[in-house]
Formats: structure tokens, sequence, C-alpha cells
């Protein structure tokens, strides 16, 4: 039958741990609190022993490398940045962002792609546009200027293929070469 409105609807499983209390709270039920008998257990699970004793389970325990050669690649890297100049830094963010824009049609196509790749790409890219910010804070050059001369190294960037895609190019006209012959 349909509840009527201001009633509950209580379900017989649910009667054994209910009680009408003779101080009505507004749902007019209360709980009765557990036994601690009930949520105490002596129960620890069952232990089954090693059929040959000699034989020992070895777990492969992967170490994670330290922070502290994670640093040393680092400043490794960024070494190899501060030893290039502002052209090849540019020209390098520049192969960057069309790898990036690459592995983003990959992603969209759903082709083999690693999305740890993208993380590493950001990262290398963010490294090359600071040290190139730390170059223009030694020459003095302020925010408003570093970005009228970052949107002026935009407007006159020559864009050109990245070294991957014109290997994918090149694999297609193999096979195009290879169904025509």
């Amino acid at each position: 039958q349909p509840a009527r409105p201001g009633r509950q609807i209580v379900e017989p499983k649910m009667l054994a741990n209910l009680s009408l209390s003779s101080n009505p709270t507004p749902s007019g039920l209360t709980f009765k609190p557990k036994s601690p008998t009930l949520t105490s257990s002596s129960f620890h699970g069952v232990r089954i022993p090693n059929p040959n004793p000699n034989l020992v389970s070895f777990h492969r325990v992967r170490a994670r490398p330290s922070s502290v050669v994670m640093m040393a690649k680092k400043d490794e890297e960024l070494n190899e940045i501060r030893a290039k100049t502002n052209e090849e830094l540019n020209d390098e963010v520049v192969q960057l962002k069309g790898e990036l824009f690459v592995l983003r049609l990959q992603r969209s196509a759903r082709e083999g792609f690693k999305p740890s790749d993208f993380g590493r790409m950001r990262k290398r890219i963010a490294r090359l546009l600071t040290v190139k910010r730390e170059r223009e804070i030694e020459q003095g050059i302020g925010k408003r200027l570093s970005r009228k001369l970052d949107k002026e190294w935009k407007r006159n960037m020559v864009v050109k293929p990245p070294p991957s895609l014109k290997k994918m190019q090149e694999e297609k006209v193999a096979k195009k070469g290879e169904k025509a012959s």
C-alpha cells in the first residue's frame, strides 16, 4: 500500500535495531546502540602455512630515485639550457610546441601516445622560457617590455613542422609508394 504523508515505512530487518522511545524524536524512532560484544571479535583471519618452507617468495620492491638524484638531473638539464643562445632557446621552444601539438593530435585520434610525454614537454618548455626570462631580468627588461617582446617574437615566428611530423609524413608517403607498386 502507498505510504501516507508524514509516516515512514520501516523494513522488518530494521526493526531489530530500532525501538520506539517514550520520548519521541522528530522521526519518532531512536537507534539502539550496538553492544560492545558484537563489535569486538576474536577472529583475525586464517593463517595458511607455507607448504614448502624452503621456498621463500620475494616481493619486488621498486625503489624510487632519491630527490637528490632528480635534482642533479634538473641541474644538468638547466646547465645545458643556460649554455644555449637566445636564438637556440627560441627555436627549441617552437620545436617543442610543435611536438606538443602533434601529441594532442595523436591523443585526439587515439593513436599510441604516452600521457607522461605531455607533462615532460610542458616542463621542458617552461624551463626554456624560465631561462629566457632570467636573462631578460639580468638585462633589466621589465615584465611589460618582456610581454611586448614575446608578442613580437610570436608574430614573427616561422612555424615549421616538427621532426616527428616530418617522419610520419615520410612514412605515409612510403606506404603509398608501396601500395602503388
